[in-house]
């Protein structure tokens, strides 16, 4: 989606038919644009198809509510006639504040992983008390055993794929491991960004500071133990997903661990801490089962055609770096525990 050109009809709803627009960021889903007009910047953004437009009264909610609590969060910005979006066959535009930060791809030092941690915490807790019931309901968003599923399934349908003796095998590992996961307890859901990775997150330039969140169309309630597997696996992984010489970096683990309890002592139960470590190999091995099974499929995850000559190649390299890094999790997975206990002790 991100080499799409802007509509002007879309631009002439927020009156910006003059203003200079360019792409913004590197996500997988939906597209982006740095919108410029005089002193003014925004943010403009093509919801992905998979996504319902009305997640955007979601994004209202949820940031007003942030805002109240004196976080930093985007604001959606209605259109001249009281629009929160505009609908396109291609996927519904919006517009949004811009904060001035900075977004990385990776983590580089273990005080960027103290600060992203501190600001999960603080997100969590400034959602605690919020009652609003989410129009993305997101079902079956980390229902591991499906994902899994489906890669079973796509081996069989697309067993003649061009590169099958490739992804053959590294589907055969990723279900090896998948089978040796410690199981994640019944615990409550909780109101969670649903995909914290690191390039969601925005960094003050001067301070190094963590700002906010951004890319909220995955809010809604799920176990917190997935939330923060899905944060520390993109956080603790220093080469980032897309290089197949990826790690997992147990100094930034303790780091991000420390930071996130910090702020969450006394509100996240003994039971969620304890599932940290089993929630971050699931939601590895989990997201290796994805872009697996799309590197047969080819459907769904964006890809770089400037470095990579498919959608499959790029996936094989994803999912082949979340195998990586999962193993290696797995290796150090007594001293991670240790760090979790420690933390929050």
């Amino acid at each position: 989606m991100q080499g799409l050109e802007v509509p002007k009809t879309v631009l002439s709803a927020w009156n910006l038919e003059g203003a200079t627009v360019s792409p913004l960021g590197s996500g997988l889903i939906n597209g982006t644009w740095l919108v410029s007009a005089g002193p003014g910047r925004y943010v403009l953004q093509q919801l992905n198809p998979i996504f319902p437009a009305a997640i955007n009264e979601d994004i209202r909610i949820v940031t007003a509510h942030l805002r109240a609590r004196g976080l930093v969060a985007p604001e959606l910005l209605p259109t001249v006639d009281g629009r929160l979006w505009v609908d396109e066959a291609g996927g519904a535009f919006r517009l949004m504040t811009h904060i001035d930060g900075v977004s990385h791809e990776r983590l580089e030092s273990a005080g960027e992983a103290r600060e992203a941690g501190q600001l999960l915490a603080r997100f969590h807790r400034a959602l605690a008390d919020l009652r609003h019931e989410f129009r993305n309901q997101r079902l079956g968003v980390h229902d591991t055993a499906r994902h899994l599923g489906i890669l079973r399934q796509s081996l069989v349908d697309h067993a003649a794929h061009r590169d099958i003796a490739a992804i053959g095998p590294l589907a055969a590992e990723i279900l090896q491991l998948a089978d040796a996961l410690p199981p994640l307890p019944v615990l409550p859901d909780r109101i969670v960004h649903g995909d914290p990775k690191i390039n969601n997150l925005l960094f003050d330039v001067a301070t190094g500071r963590a700002l906010c969140f951004i890319d909220l169309d995955t809010l809604g309630r799920m176990p917190l133990p997935l939330e923060l597997g899905d944060a520390f696996r993109s956080w603790c992984n220093p080469k980032g997903e897309d290089s197949p010489r990826s790690a997992f970096a147990l100094d930034l683990f303790t780091a991000a661990v420390d930071g996130y309890a910090a702020g969450a002592k006394g509100w996240i139960t003994p039971e969620e801490s304890a599932a940290i470590v089993p929630g971050t190999l699931t939601i590895y091995v989990e997201l290796a089962a994805r872009f697996c099974a799309d590197a047969l499929r080819e459907c769904y995850f964006g890809w770089d055609a400037q470095r990579y000559p498919s959608r499959s190649a790029h996936n094989q390299v994803r999912a082949g770096s979340q195998l990586t890094a999962a193993r290696a999790l797995w290796d150090v997975r007594g001293a991670a525990e240790e760090v979790v206990r420690r933390a929050f002790g």
